[in-house]
């Protein structure tokens, strides 16, 4: 398959000046995203059936996407900033966000002959897609002296792939796709937004906003030195609104409940079907990772904050416990530790992170870790010419294990876009337990 060729590179300001400037201070659900890579999702489209009217610029649709882009930064200002930093005099450093307008970046670039079937076809997802996105390998410390927000739109041969990666310590999921969704609302002509984003970050009463960390635990460039990650592979299953019915049910039967949700019965299945195909250990403890968001839980939180918000869940049991138990015990497990996240669960850690910071490390092996949510609105991002085909994830963050739940182009349909070794994805595609639950 061919390679991608770069055509321009560019940066891209907010459209009214004035938008830009002021300084916004992290909590500690942003900070614990320092050694983070940057967080990576596509849309992949069509290519328009009608041209857009011809300007000056000589390719029409990338000068309208670059131009509501930049409208789109007057009202995310902080993705046109970058990160910066005080040092203090204890030999502690304080991080914050400088809306100083110095942009992000825009890539327009080429999969000469690649078509759509190429990209969503194949039993894997093809490594060029990874070339799809900007800003590969960065961490969020490195938003320093790099763009906080990178586009890159790539020409397929009947398609556009458009690349959206954003640094983690400034935004969760939640607020990725409402930075995407606005995007879009703006490319389709909208002037009033749907949903204004909030910036403001929130602190118990007494914090300093200003948190100092120890210069010694900010050392993230020498801690990962020394990591060296395992081949992976992508694949994307999908499961129906019907099959996740089923699981929900058969789950909440088991236990004898009705409170298992969907995405727990899902997950429980997910997790028991990678720990068979891993071939674990009976005996081998093994944990599913989950995150928790804030907003529903927390008054301070409106709806439409635009940062981080979310607390880790871990789930731990051993292999043979996982396989005997059935799907109901497992989700059983994750449903009663996320009710356990109580407001003041996310209080509490609030408060005590300053006096013993701790930052989120993804590279355990028996630990499989599910990120993004297919409740997030994706399929319904139209940017003026109709709705995504497809949606794929970058590089970033990608280890064995890692799990990222997806919206299906059904509705209550849900894809998994699943990072496992080649030999795990190969025992899993001959698993017929678990392939019987997957749409093709």
């Amino acid at each position: 398959m061919a390679d991608v060729r770069v055509i321009s590179n560019s940066t891209v300001k907010t459209a009214n000046h004035r938008a830009s400037g002021g300084r916004i201070e992290l909590n500690p659900w942003d900070l614990r995203a320092l050694p983070l890579g940057y967080t990576q999702m596509g849309l992949l489209f069509s290519k328009p059936k009608e041209p857009m009217r011809e300007n000056e610029t000589g390719n029409t649709l990338i000068h309208h996407l670059k131009t509501s882009l930049s409208h789109t930064l007057d009202h995310f200002p902080l993705l046109a900033g970058r990160l910066a930093t005080t040092q203090h005099e204890d030999d502690t450093v304080s991080f914050f966000v400088d809306c100083n307008n110095s942009g992000a970046l825009f890539g327009h670039a080429a999969a000469d002959g690649v078509t759509i079937s190429d990209v969503i076809k194949p039993v894997y997802v093809p490594p060029i897609v990874h070339s799809f996105f900007a800003l590969n390998g960065l961490r969020g410390y490195e938003g320093i002296a790099n763009p906080l927000l990178g586009i890159q739109i790539t020409d397929l041969a009947d398609g556009i792939f458009i690349g959206c990666t954003i640094n983690h310590v400034v935004a969760d999921g939640t607020s990725l796709w409402h930075f995407f969704n606005t995007w879009s609302e703006i490319s389709k002509g909208s002037i009033q937004l749907s949903k204004p984003p909030v910036f403001q970050r929130w602190f118990p009463d007494g914090m300093d906003i200003l948190i100092r960390i120890p210069q010694s635990c900010v050392n993230f460039k020498q801690s990962n030195e020394d990591f060296i990650p395992p081949p992976v592979q992508d694949r994307v299953f999908h499961f129906s609104k019907e099959t996740v019915a089923k699981l929900k049910a058969k789950a909440n039967a088991q236990i004898g409940t009705d409170k298992i949700s969907s995405l727990q019965a899902l997950l429980s299945h997910i997790w028991r079907c990678v720990i068979r195909n891993r071939r674990v250990d009976p005996n081998q403890e093994t944990s599913y990772r989950l995150v928790v968001g804030g907003r529903q839980r927390l008054q301070e939180l409106p709806d439409n904050f635009f940062g981080n918000s979310l607390m880790p869940v871990i789930v731990t049991m051993k292999a043979k416990e996982l396989m005997e138990q059935g799907i109901g015990n497992p989700a059983w497990q994750m449903n009663r530790k996320i009710a356990a996240m109580t407001e003041e669960t996310f209080k509490n850690t609030l408060e005590s992170w300053p006096a013993s910071p701790s930052f989120t490390i993804l590279n355990n092996r028996n630990t499989l870790f599910t990120a993004s949510s297919p409740r997030f609105i994706m399929y319904g991002n139209d940017f003026g010419w109709g709705k995504p085909i497809a949606i794929r994830g970058g590089s970033s963050s990608k280890f064995d294990g890692m799990l990222r739940l997806l919206s299906g182009a059904k509705e209550g349909s849900i894809d998994l876009e699943a990072c496992l070794s080649p030999q795990t994805l190969e025992a899993m595609a001959n698993d017929q337990e678990f392939m019987v639950t997957i749409t093709v």
